[in-house]
């Protein structure tokens, strides 16, 4: 764990701090500008991100980025039907020199951790990020042991390629703070894309190199810091906590959101603030995060399902029927 009990940011500080993180991904990461914004929310809310979207759209330079930007340490699994538990948390193995058993981590101890496809793992291993995903620890052979913070895990997942995949339990998909969409670029963003990517380059290494690290991991643990000491003001929580009451009896969903689904609507709105250079959260930022903060905590009734409503469909109609207090 790193000691970052001396480091204090004031607002400005965090201000410039979150441009500069913004800046510096989007020198590699073309477009996509709405995606990096949601990613750096749930960095400042101490989150964890679900990335859904097809090949090829840049879910793994965006996390290569992120971790440029503060020097962190990032580990990339490739879920697969066969992986293990053992081959994300760590196992002990028999030291024949020492004639002991000693314990070696897995990938899961890192800062950043890009959980790639991860439906196409079963259940069983799955269930081994919820401890970490949770408690930003891990349990080897009856020892807790810490993960370097900042932690984040960022989990990707087809929309489309549904053969062979396991769909994520409930309790996993509600560690995640926000779920995130990555749609197509635009025309102009994919022009500039493609000749930035081919020009000069032998292969299709993903190339993070012209990223300045502006931060230490000790300034990312006192911005999440700072992000949670973000004034809320009780008609703005109240207004949080009636979205996602309402939720449980809208008609056409079948299944609401937890009180969890409130905590994390907090969590993010404070981050939407500070990338909104505020020190407090207005409804506003409530209504910026409600959508990928709640499309994964609801379930559609199967009617509307069969009509072709989507998730995002039915919660802005939810959103849009609520009135904000006033600021």
């Amino acid at each position: 764990m790193t000691d970052d009990s001396s480091l204090f940011l004031t607002q400005s500080d965090a201000t410039a701090l979150t441009h500069d993180l913004r800046k510096e991904i989007a020198r590699v990461v073309i477009g996509q500008q709405a995606v990096i914004d949601e990613v750096l929310i749930a960095f400042a809310a101490a989150g964890h991100v679900l990335l859904e979207g097809r090949p090829g759209l840049g879910k793994t330079l965006l996390v290569r980025a992120l971790g440029a930007t503060f020097g962190g340490v990032f580990q990339r699994i490739q879920f697969t039907p066969d992986l293990m538990p053992a081959d994300i948390t760590g196992h002990a193995v028999f030291d024949a020199q020492t004639s002991k058993f000693r314990i070696r981590h897995g990938p899961v101890f890192t800062h950043l951790l890009l959980a790639d496809e991860i439906n196409r793992a079963p259940a069983k291993t799955q269930a081994a990020l919820l401890e970490v995903m949770q408690e930003q620890q891990v349990t080897l052979e009856g020892q807790s042991k810490q993960v370097p913070l900042p932690f984040m895990v960022l989990a990707t997942q087809n929309p489309i390629e549904q053969e062979g995949t396991y769909p994520l339990p409930e309790a996993q998909l509600d560690r995640f703070l926000l779920k995130i969409l990555i749609d197509y670029p635009s025309e102009a963003e994919e022009k500039v894309l493609i000749q930035q990517v081919s020009d000069g380059r032998v292969g299709d290494a993903l190339d993070v190199s012209d990223i300045e690290t502006i931060a230490d991991p000790r300034q990312i643990i006192a911005w999440q810091r700072y992000t949670a000491a973000i004034q809320v003001d009780n008609a703005v929580a109240d207004y949080a906590v009636e979205i996602v009451r309402t939720t449980r009896a809208w008609s056409g969903i079948a299944s609401g959101a937890s009180p969890r689904g409130g905590i994390a609507l907090l969590r993010a709105a404070r981050a939407a603030a500070v990338l909104a250079a505020r020190d407090f959260v207005t409804p506003d930022d409530v209504r910026r995060v409600a959508l990928p903060v709640l499309r994964h905590r609801v379930q559609l009734a199967a009617d509307l399902e069969l009509e072709g409503q989507t998730t995002d469909q039915v919660l802005t109609n939810l959103i849009e029927h609520l009135e904000a207090p006033r600021q």
